[in-house]
């Protein structure tokens, strides 16, 4: 912003000595001059942009949730259509990107825990959350209110529960996944290691499910409810509230929704790094350093092109962008808290209204989709 209103003001002063009489250059370039920086000072202190390039649309919903009811995860699967977890109908439906086709793949939209065995379509889920694919294409998905992981095999479409009893609570380390106790599960990311990794955020932990036996254990967290440290081990440590969880390569990417934060920790090595948030709530730092900036509640994570991550910042009704090699924080949709309802299709994303965001993923072409929950719509940003 800086260098842009000097090369204005240096080309307004230019044209002004090229084309006019002394005499009106005199008179008028120091008010030019003043002009230009109070507007410069304005939108210093103001902290908008110049101009947004980002446009957002509805790609499905019409805030009827009979249509799209509550929409949680969303993910891209490998067919290349848009999978969508609805919290109020249910179940999970499939969008057709190119004809826009809504189709529901998993639940018959009523409230309870049956099924497996059997078709996904007969099977009944208490609040899906989030949705990951396998390498093979299979689909698993979490329930919170079921405090399981379920899956859905690609060839057969037959419905099963990999992780979890189906009773809040903690138990089972060391143990067979179905056998397991979980509390309110929310997000999962599944890694090279055949695992599923999963955000028990009801227990403070990350957990792991090893696919070819079965064992559950716990990768971070303990039972005490507590901001980590900078660098420490992530087992044996404290982890507060690990609400979403995104994988690239080793790096897992944390959302922490009590701890208004988010960290990185490379399954390598486990050790924790903070890489934006304070801990404390609120809608502040874009322009500056993303340790200084402030979240509420945030709920989605996602890493996009370029390496750069995209925060759902649920309770600030915004989507927030993280430069991990710059390590700055930036507003792609969204203005805050006063932002919250519905409003701004086909104009820019950063005066876009939204009610409470919760999933983020990214199209091959880096557009962004967002689960824009109480608006019972999908949403998109170019």
């Amino acid at each position: 912003m800086f260098r842009m209103v000097a090369k204005v003001m240096s080309q307004f002063n230019t044209n002004i000595t090229e084309s006019e009489p002394p005499s009106l250059h005199h008179s008028t370039a120091p008010f030019l001059n003043h002009f230009m920086f109070l507007l410069f000072c304005t939108l210093h202190t103001l902290q908008l942009p110049m101009s947004n390039a980002n446009t957002i649309t509805t790609i499905a919903g019409n805030g009827d949730p009979s249509v799209i009811g509550q929409p949680f995860g969303v993910e891209i699967g490998p067919d290349g259509a848009l999978y969508v977890c609805e919290v109020e109908n249910h179940r999970i439906t499939r969008v057709d990107l190119a004809t826009g086709k809504v189709k529901v793949v998993v639940g018959t939209g009523r409230q309870g825990y049956s099924g497996d065995g059997g078709p996904a379509l007969e099977a009944e889920l208490n609040e899906p959350y989030e949705i990951r694919f396998d390498s093979a294409g299979n689909m698993f998905f979490v329930e919170m209110k079921n405090h399981i992981v379920r899956k859905v095999d690609t060839k057969s479409g037959i419905i099963s529960t990999v992780a979890g009893n189906g009773k809040p609570g903690y138990s089972g380390d060391g143990g067979q996944a179905t056998k397991v106790s979980f509390r309110n599960p929310h997000s999962i990311v599944l890694d090279d290691c055949e695992r599923i990794l999963i955000a028990d955020i009801g227990n403070h932990r990350i957990r792991a499910v090893d696919l070819k036996t079965g064992i559950v254990t716990t990768i971070a967290g303990t039972a005490e409810a507590k901001l980590p440290s900078d660098g420490q081990k992530a087992l044996g440590n404290p982890i507060l509230g690990p609400r979403a969880l995104f994988l690239a390569g080793t790096t897992l990417w944390i959302a922490l929704r009590e701890g208004h934060s988010v960290w990185r920790m490379d399954l390598k090595d486990g050790i924790l790094h903070h890489v934006a948030g304070t801990g404390k709530s609120g809608f502040t730092g874009d322009g500056g350093p993303a340790r200084n900036g402030t979240f509420n509640g945030p709920k989605g994570i996602a890493v996009g092109p370029g390496g750069k991550v995209y925060v759902v910042d649920t309770e600030n009704q915004a989507i927030r962008v993280i430069d991990p090699a710059k390590g700055t924080l930036d507003t792609l949709a969204g203005y805050g808290p006063s932002g919250r309802g519905y409003g701004g299709d086909n104009g820019p994303a950063a005066k876009a209204k939204m009610d409470r965001p919760h999933g983020i993923c990214f199209g091959p072409d880096g557009t962004v989709y967002i689960g824009d929950t109480n608006t019972h719509r999908v949403r998109a940003v170019k």
